[in-house]
């Protein structure tokens, strides 16, 4: 970031960067313990951007980013808060609004960008039929703790792009194990106290470890590249 820009704001695209974008979650979380108010989240990642800019350079990849940038703050309405959370990943935090309704945007801005005709300023050529993939999940429904809602509303984008690309998916209940033995007693004490001062369930936090433990050893983002 260069020298005397806003710190908050991506240089490329106007938007909130993805340090800005953890913040203003941290701090919309906070405000929504104890209540049951929806706050919901999008990710958005355009699909097979780096052929764009194989076939086109990067300079028509700048032009693509910033296009979709503004499709997308044009789509997230006066209440939305879009982020660039990085390279061609977006989010989006709708305060007070239920995942279908967030559903119903996405899907709606989708359909609008593989309408957009960018100039590449390359011989002529425009480039077209963009396709973008979305997962969203929802506060309280998808979970109430920050790893919770990133994860599910990842792991919705990730089934978006498993499934063909060009779509967008809601986070769902996953299957869950019991927990077993592997636990000592003194750990699910523990765990019951941790999760009553936190406001949040059991599995929910046993899921948030497991998620630390995965992403230390890049398990995560080794799933998001197949």
């Amino acid at each position: 970031m260069k020298a005397g820009t806003n710190q908050a704001q991506d240089e490329l695209t106007g938007l909130l960067t993805r340090k800005a974008f953890h913040d203003t979650l941290d701090g919309l979380l906070e405000k929504h313990k104890g209540i049951d108010a929806p706050l919901s989240l999008a990710f958005i990642d355009i699909d097979n951007f780096l052929q764009i800019n194989d076939q086109y350079g990067h300079e028509a990849g700048d032009n693509v980013l910033v296009a979709l940038a503004d499709m997308i703050k044009l789509s997230s309405g006066s209440d939305g808060l879009p982020c660039r959370y990085g390279g061609d990943e977006f989010v989006i935090i709708f305060p007070g609004v239920e995942r279908e309704l967030s559903f119903l945007t996405i899907e709606k801005m989708r359909v609008a960008v593989e309408q957009m005709v960018i100039k590449t300023g390359k011989d002529g050529r425009d480039i077209n039929g963009i396709s973008i993939s979305a997962g969203i999940a929802c506060y309280p429904m998808d979970g109430r703790l920050k790893s919770e809602l990133l994860r599910k509303a990842d792991q919705a984008l990730y089934r978006a792009k498993n499934t063909g690309r060009g779509k967008v998916r809601l986070a769902y209940d996953e299957k869950m194990l019991p927990k077993t033995s592997h636990y000592t007693q003194t750990q699910l004490e523990r765990l019951s106290k941790l999760a009553t001062e936190r406001q949040a369930g059991e599995a929910e936090l046993l899921r948030e470890a497991l998620d630390d433990l995965l992403g230390k050893f890049g398990v995560n983002e080794i799933e998001r590249r197949v």
